[in-house]
């Protein structure tokens, strides 16, 4: 096994312990396959992929890798959940990931299949929980990571996850570098996630225009944390969308999330009477509570804007922090390459500083013991 051989590549049958994240709009069949092709181990972002269309995607990457070595991700708060289920167990996909998660029937149905479970959690307590239902590995998102995230830093989560539960770990939230990776492994994970990095690709569908903006950001702090789209944690790049949000009321917040809905009711299925009744019941009731209903349900199109048509100002820009230290767009195999052969030059070097001093230790005990 090579310096990079872990578990997790054993398991789900990459060369590479370096996992594509699942993101809306953004994990399609033509970015697992780059990953997948490059030695790297990708999810489809199945939450985001058309019901009618999901069946394609999947077979499209069987037949461009010659196999079913990949993941789809889902939310079992979809509509389509169950045929998500369905369809990576007919297909004897390798993994599926997800958030909020499937019951242990579900995830039995899965193991019974050989479909390997790979859920995400923020936090130490959701590690500990999905483990007892089953989980084959964890990933762990810190803080630093994009879209919906916990609170606490890769730093400390991904020891405390380490030290309760005995299946792989893999690391997620601020890696992008082989520096990233090799840390990642001297700490004890059997790999690392990257979202934001895979989607600052030249392999990404994201349009040019959203692209520009994630590459155009220069520090850390418009990377922020925000609760305004649906009262959860959700770290992003700040714009005038989220800038009208926050500077909103409960009413007037309402009144975004409906308004954008309606604009895309093809998509939302909004009319202007359901609108109207829904904003004077939430009046007379609890406004933010609904609008943050309403904005959840929006969401998926809201996150269409940016990363579909190309318009960053008027949808969500999910990111990481580490988008601030990117500034090319490489593809998905010189990306993995210079990972991999950054991530071996620092293991090699700490292999030989340990070989170097325990070699020195040794001497120093003979000299001791001659005299």
């Amino acid at each position: 096994m090579s310096v990079l051989g872990t578990r997790v590549t054993e398991a789900l049958g990459c060369q590479y312990p370096i996992i594509q994240t699942a993101m809306g709009w953004v994990s399609d069949a033509n970015l697992v396959i780059a990953t997948t092709k490059a030695g790297g181990f990708g999810f489809l972002a199945g939450a985001t992929i058309e019901p009618e269309k999901l069946e394609g995607e999947i077979l499209r990457v069987i037949e461009a890798i010659g196999g079913s070595h990949f993941g789809l991700n889902f939310h079992m708060f979809q509509e389509n959940a169950s045929q998500c289920v369905d369809l990576a167990i007919k297909y004897h996909l390798r993994a599926v990931s997800y958030g909020r998660g499937p019951d242990k029937q579900t995830i039995q149905r899965f193991k019974d299949a050989g479909v390997l479970c790979v859920p995400t959690v923020g936090a130490l307590k959701h590690a500990v929980k999905a483990v007892e239902l089953g989980a084959d590995m964890i990933t762990i998102q810190g803080g630093e990571g994009g879209g919906h995230t916990g609170g606490v830093p890769s730093s400390i989560l991904l020891p405390q996850v380490l030290d309760a539960v005995s299946v792989p770990v893999i690391a997620a939230g601020g890696f992008s570098t082989g520096r990233g990776l090799a840390s990642a492994l001297a700490a004890g994970a059997e790999g690392i996630a990257m979202g934001t990095r895979f989607m600052m690709t030249s392999d990404s569908p994201t349009p040019k225009e959203t692209l520009l903006r994630y590459l155009s950001v220069g520090d850390t702090q418009s990377i922020r944390v925000t609760t305004a789209v649906d009262g959860m944690r959700h770290r992003m790049i700040e714009n005038e969308f989220i800038r009208q949000l926050e500077a909103a009321g409960p009413i007037g917040r309402l009144w975004i999330a409906l308004r954008s809905a309606r604009k895309w009711k093809v998509q939302t299925g909004m009319s202007t009477i359901h609108m109207l009744r829904t904003f004077i019941r939430a009046v007379k009731e609890d406004p933010s509570a609904i609008s943050q209903v309403v904005m959840a349900a929006n969401q998926p199109v809201l996150l269409q804007h940016s990363m579909v048509e190309g318009k960053p100002d008027e949808g969500i820009l999910p990111s990481g922090q580490v988008a601030a230290a990117i500034d090319n767009l490489p593809s998905c195999a010189e990306l993995i390459i210079d990972i991999v052969d950054e991530a071996t030059e620092c293991l090699d070097q700490l292999i030989a500083r340990h070989a170097g001093q325990t070699c020195g230790a040794f001497e120093q005990r003979k000299e001791g013991a001659s005299l």
